[in-house]
């Protein structure tokens, strides 16, 4: 039997080998945000000791220009452009190169040779995530990549860890700041896209090229990781059917200002029914994810998202529904979601017990838009003459979508009401001189499938001039 002495004697020699163990941190990526983490590694190196249970020793940071100027004065001798060679001799890898290569070559490297990886490249995750993943369990090594959604707020733990005894059903958010920025400005001020989006750039919000953020394409990535996490199935980019804001104009955010409602780039991922069987059931589930301009009451949570903010909200079986708020970008609430996975990381290292980096555990089909149900704002320019309402509405019965309310406008002066005022109100006579006249819809749930042929028909009317806009309404 062992003497209480023979055991504090073991335990502080464990102790003490604990304290000494040395990991070695390889830093891909010295810009805005890896100069932020490599302050961080340097800084708070003993608090960050005695949190993971081993020194995080800086070896190096790659980059492509040694001598480039640079916003966080480190050490120059840190510096390097040889990313192979530091990665071959890390235990913690942390790649913040962005893009698909070559960080997708570092990265396995790094873990083929059992190095732990931490990442935020949602580009990445969203076009090959499942051969990372597939290689980190395979050399029982960590992928964590809390900063690749939505900068500083913790959402992937929560989902990956916290939510993985309840059975998720939804997640929409808004997952970029530039847009939620844009679509602020345009609510605030009035102004028109191409206005704000020249503001936006000049204060250093949205970039020289904007197009990853403004047709959606960087909320597209999150969407895909979100997706595969919360459903347990492997989902790509390739699946998240896409609609950036470059279309949003200022009328219809007057519109939804009148109806109570605001503008939002929301990030959908839901499961569906797909095929006899309910979502819910277990059987015949499929998944729906998708980017696009949502409407949403201004009573509802995600509507008092302002700024470049960001937040998720997640729907589950037992939690009910959760809501994560907090910046989505910049350097140091990036870099402190990167520092998270790296003590996490860490500390798993230390122990000997490396997570599940992937969570697919099941295969669900990827439903097409044409199957989601929701409701829509159609808004029309119509001649103005008699008649011009019954033939609209007509032609959203013969589709069997059932209109919720109307609102007209003929030269400032407008008009609203239900479904019979749509159905029973011509504008004949209202407005002198008008020609035209603005009309806009806001229908009960109905197929996309439904809507796309309903649309079809009313732009084939002789008295419509042309669809203004086709925006989806949630949280109603």
């Amino acid at each position: 039997m062992t003497s209480t002495s023979e055991a504090q004697l073991a335990a502080a020699q464990r102790q003490d080998a604990g304290a000494e163990r040395v990991l070695t941190v390889a830093l891909l990526g010295g810009g805005t945000v890896g100069s932020q983490v490599a302050r961080i590694l340097l800084d708070d190196a003993e608090a960050l000791t005695a949190r993971a249970g081993a020194r995080l020793e800086l070896a190096g940071i790659a980059v492509r220009n040694v001598g480039a100027p640079r916003d966080v004065e480190l050490p120059r001798e840190l510096y390097t452009t040889d990313a192979e060679g530091l990665v071959a001799r890390a235990d913690l890898v942390i790649e913040l190169m962005g893009g698909i290569e070559p960080a997708r070559t570092h990265i396995l490297a790094a873990l083929r040779h059992g190095a732990s990886v931490v990442t935020g490249n949602k580009a990445l995750l969203a076009q090959d995530g499942a051969t990372l993943f597939d290689e980190a369990d395979a050399n029982d090594a960590e992928l964590n990549f809390e900063a690749a959604v939505a900068g500083a707020i913790p959402i992937i733990r929560p989902i990956r860890e916290s939510l993985s005894g309840d059975r998720i059903t939804r997640v929409l958010g808004i997952v970029n700041g530039t847009t939620n920025f844009i679509l602020d400005s345009m609510d605030t001020t009035g102004a028109q896209f191409a206005d704000v989006l020249a503001e936006a750039q000049r204060l250093g919000y949205a970039e020289a090229d904007p197009t990853a953020d403004v047709e959606g394409l960087d909320a597209a990535a999150k969407a895909a990781i979100l997706a595969s996490l919360a459903f347990h199935t492997r989902v790509s980019l390739d699946d998240v059917r896409c609609e950036g804001i470059t279309k949003v104009s200022a009328a219809d955010i007057a519109a939804a200002q009148d109806a109570g409602m605001t503008i939002k780039l929301l990030a959908i991922a839901e499961l569906v029914a797909d095929g006899a069987h309910g979502a819910g059931t277990g059987k015949g589930e499929g998944v729906s994810v998708r980017v696009h301009p949502t409407l949403l009451p201004r009573t509802h949570p995600l509507a008092a998202v302002h700024g470049a903010y960001n937040a998720v909200f997640v729907e589950a079986e037992n939690a009910g529904s959760l809501m994560f708020y907090g910046a989505g970008a910049g350097g140091a609430p990036t870099a402190s979601a990167i520092m998270g996975d790296v003590v996490t990381t860490a500390r798993r290292i230390v122990a000997g017990s490396p997570g599940r980096a992937g969570t697919a555990t099941r295969v669900l089909p990827i439903v097409g838009p044409e199957s989601i149900t929701t409701s829509y704002s159609v808004g029309l320019e119509v001649a103005d003459q008699p008649g011009v309402l019954s033939r609209v509405a007509s032609v959203f019965a013969q589709h069997g979508v059932s209109i919720e309310t109307m609102r007209q406008q003929i030269h400032g002066t407008e008009k609203a009401g239900g479904a019979g005022a749509a159905a029973d109100k011509d504008p004949a006579g209202r407005g002198e001189g008008a020609s035209r006249a603005e009309l806009r819809f806001v229908t009960h749930r109905a197929t996309e499938a439904a809507l796309a042929a309903t649309v079809a028909d009313i732009k084939n009317l002789d008295v419509v001039e042309s669809v203004t806009s086709v925006l989806r309404v949630e949280g109603v």
